[in-house]
């Protein structure tokens, strides 16, 4: 694994966790930024740059044995529009440019969907259906962003049609594109094979995923069938999760032996942020529960952390950590122990904060400062990663 393209995706990441800080002092201070042109630079860096490169990265490592030149200049073009985005989005958000620059990115992963479909070779069923259908999710994805403009064209930004477009885009990309992705990732160095185990658990995962997206289709356009439809999408996760456990166990204590130890944190840190979001989003069976995360931003807010910085961000790291090219060292243990307590620290003020606007008690004694200075501990620990291997 190319150390230089790793450390470009961990920049990334360390550029996305600023702009997150920026955010959250924004509520301190005023800044100087249009705060949701930052927050579409912040949010498309994170995805784009950091995930969809890191994935791309070790995609590439494990699963293509001949690793031809065009890997590297796609790598390197797709990091061209990730810049070209992180540099416009802030001034003008969605507009000429930026718009240029993500259409880019997505013509990249087409053309990296089709090269990882055509030159991946594995014997091993499980990482190949998972990756297979990862990358699916990833280019169903996209049909969201290009409904986007005859979406504001036809019926405004406003529109039930413009809102389930992006939920479509995220909904395929987090839960679809990044989890398969880094799941198939997981289960290589698991070295887990085809069983009876593993394909319920692949079917039951699969038909979940395209099921649960009724619940932010009902958020703007409520029907009883999308309830229907989600809760049966959420029983099909639990069982999931069921046999996820039950297919992981045995390989996983083999495997977390020969670990360092803030390697197997990281994982550790990673399952248990995977268990509870499958547990958090089952809690969406309960018609006033999904209304409750949907109505209150600090819950939405903290699911998308939950998901992005622990379940996803956790799981990359942890297979960063395991990697020979990544020098242990305490500057790289504390930044990792900062990234996780930061993360903790964030989530439990949101989820308090949340708490208090639903039971009416208004605001947290000094809530933006407090979630401003525990946001340090984000990049910080980054930071030290980037260092531990520059330096």
């Amino acid at each position: 694994m190319p150390k230089k393209l790793v450390l470009v995706c961990l920049l990334n990441f360390f550029i996305a966790a600023v702009f997150g800080l920026l955010l959250r002092y924004a509520f301190v201070q005023p800044i100087a930024f249009n705060y949701r042109f930052l927050t579409h630079a912040h949010s498309h860096v994170a995805m784009l740059g950091w995930v969809y490169l890191m994935l791309f990265t070790l995609i590439v490592n494990y699963f293509i044995p001949d690793k031809k030149p065009i890997y590297y200049r796609l790598f390197w073009v797709t990091e061209f529009a990730v810049v070209g985005m992180l540099f416009s989005f802030p001034f003008q958000g969605y507009a000429a440019v930026s718009i240029a620059f993500s259409t880019l990115h997505i013509f990249c992963s087409y053309y990296f969907a089709y090269l990882i479909f055509k030159h991946h070779k594995t014997n091993n069923k499980v990482t190949s259906r998972l990756l297979k259908w990862a990358l699916a999710f990833m280019l169903l994805s996209t049909i969201g962003v290009w409904c986007l403009g005859p979406a504001v064209v036809m019926l405004g930004q406003a529109s039930a049609f413009y809102q389930i477009a992006i939920q479509f885009f995220l909904h395929f990309q987090f839960n679809g594109w990044f989890l398969l992705a880094v799941t198939a990732v997981f289960f290589h160095k698991l070295q887990l094979q085809d069983s009876k185990q593993f394909r319920l658990f692949f079917k039951f995962l699969i038909v979940a995923t395209i099921l649960t997206f009724a619940l932010p289709v009902n958020w703007f356009a409520p029907h009883p069938v999308l309830v229907l439809i989600n809760g049966f999408g959420v029983i099909c996760q639990l069982f999931a999760l069921y046999y996820f456990v039950i297919i992981i166990k045995p390989a996983l204590k083999a495997f977390i032996k020969t670990q360092a130890n803030v390697t197997k944190f990281m994982y550790g840190f990673a399952l248990i942020c995977f268990v509870l979001k499958m547990l958090l989003q089952s809690a969406s069976l309960i018609p006033e529960v999904s209304n409750i995360a949907y109505q209150h931003r600090n819950f939405v807010i903290g699911f998308i952390h939950l998901t992005m910085l622990g379940v996803i961000s956790g799981f990359l790291f942890a297979f960063l950590l395991q990697n020979s090219l990544v020098k242990h060292s305490k500057t790289l243990t504390f930044g990792m122990y900062a990234f996780i307590l930061g993360f903790v620290l964030t989530e439990l003020i949101l989820l308090i904060q949340g708490g208090f606007f639903y039971f009416g008690i208004g605001l947290l004694p000094n809530y933006y400062l407090i979630l401003f200075l525990f946001s340090i501990l984000l990049p910080l620990g980054i930071g030290c990663f980037i260092i531990n291997e520059v330096v």
